[in-house]
């Protein structure tokens, strides 16, 4: 873990639904390189404080800083495009693995690259999946196209809401080791949403409780988790 500079700040982070604080004034740091993982019980808001950093729901107060600026001057295709998003479900549209590794990049009219893509795809262990049809694939090669298809971006952050949640117990190991390699060979900071305190573990430095909206401590595996 480097702290040599703070990629993603969120200050007093609020999501606030009919009178309810879904988060509650949450703020942290998250420094370049870092690997943190946020933990709690189901309904403590992990997940809407996940979609609150890329503004995929918006803040109702607080903001967040990326490299030291505030993510509402940017415009949100460049902010999703730097801060990317893997959801528990992988969510994907009929068609070949190709057609959803490359969807991003085609809505944006940008050119891609099928060399960039048959190594993406060797990267999550589905080389020569492209021409398959995603109806054909297991669980587990559904959420590794998933990952694809937000590295293809070149994001600087990784959000991941529960990536392995609903793997068995081998597909969740050969994910969680792909994630891994994924992040350390490309200098991604993540942002890792888990209730699993042993995944936290394998793949935090950092690790952070939220309970009832609210962040109750942070900070190394060793101290957080006992």
């Amino acid at each position: 873990m480097s702290q040599t500079s703070i990629k993603l700040e969120a200050r007093s982070l609020s999501r606030i639904i009919d009178g309810h604080r879904i988060v509650d004034s949450v703020s942290f740091r998250v420094f370049e390189c870092d690997v943190l993982a946020i933990l709690g019980p189901s309904g403590a808001g992990k997940s809407t404080l996940l979609r609150l950093l890329n503004r995929l729901d918006e803040p109702s107060e607080g903001t967040v800083l990326l490299d030291g600026e505030d993510y509402r001057e940017l415009p949100p295709r460049e902010l999703r495009h730097r801060v990317g998003y893997i959801p528990q479900d992988p969510a994907l549209r009929d068609g070949t693995v190709f057609d959803n590794v490359t969807i991003g990049p085609r809505l944006r009219e940008e050119p891609v690259s099928e060399e960039r893509v048959e190594e993406l795809l060797a990267q999550m262990d589905l080389a020569g999946y492209g021409s398959r049809e995603v109806t054909d694939l297991s669980g587990g090669e559904a959420q590794r196209v998933a990952i694809a298809r937000t590295l293809i971006t070149e994001p600087e952050i990784l959000l991941l809401d529960e990536p392995t949640s609903s793997l068995d117990a081998t597909s969740e190991s050969g994910v969680e080791t792909l994630l891994t390699k994924s992040i350390h060979d490309s200098g991604l900071t993540a942002i890792l949403v888990t209730h699993d305190m042993a995944q936290a573990r394998r793949l935090a430095d950092r690790v952070a409780k939220l309970e009832e909206g609210r962040l109750t401590s942070i900070g190394s595996v060793s101290e957080v988790i006992s």
